[in-house]
């Protein structure tokens, strides 16, 4: 199985970006893991921040196959300790899917069919992060998960 992490534009951050490429690197060696950076718009200067979200939408929607299971990384979304995750990501793994993707929304979050196509919806935390955050946070967390299940000493 692909597991993906998607995101809407190039992190601005040089931190976000080495500390994004570090987890990526120490991922592959427990699963297929890429990054699909989505370009940001252009031009979005006289749109309403809905018409962003659609436009966003459609170009992620554009992207998917039938068969992907889509998580939305989302403030609503359902919240998991470590290990919690570490035990949802091992039944991920244990399903005949082809790709699972991972995806933060824009700065906007998502248009609706976006919601409507995703399959669940995972909180990082209560509080809010910005979308460049989150993109460092989430592979941590999911590299956490896979030394929690390996028994590997990282998550101590």
């Amino acid at each position: 199985m692909k597991t993906e992490l998607w995101f809407i534009g190039k992190t601005s951050q040089d931190y976000v970006e080495e500390g994004v490429a570090i987890y990526k690197n120490r991922l592959k060696h427990y699963l297929s893991f890429n990054i699909e950076i989505i370009p940001a718009l252009k031009k979005t200067k006289n749109l309403s921040f809905d018409e962003i979200k659609n436009k966003e939408g459609e170009v992620i929607l554009k992207r998917l196959n039938a068969g992907d299971y889509l998580i939305l990384l989302d403030e609503k979304g359902k919240e998991f300790t470590s290990r919690e995750f570490a035990g949802y990501m091992e039944k991920l793994l244990g399903q005949s899917r082809q790709r699972v993707v991972f995806l933060i929304g824009g700065a906007y979050g998502f248009s609706s069919k976006v919601y409507e196509r995703a399959d669940t919806k995972i909180a990082l935390s209560k509080m809010t992060f910005s979308h460049q955050m989150v993109r460092l946070f989430f592979t941590e967390q999911l590299y956490r998960a896979m030394t929690i299940l390996k028994n590997e000493p990282y998550h101590h």
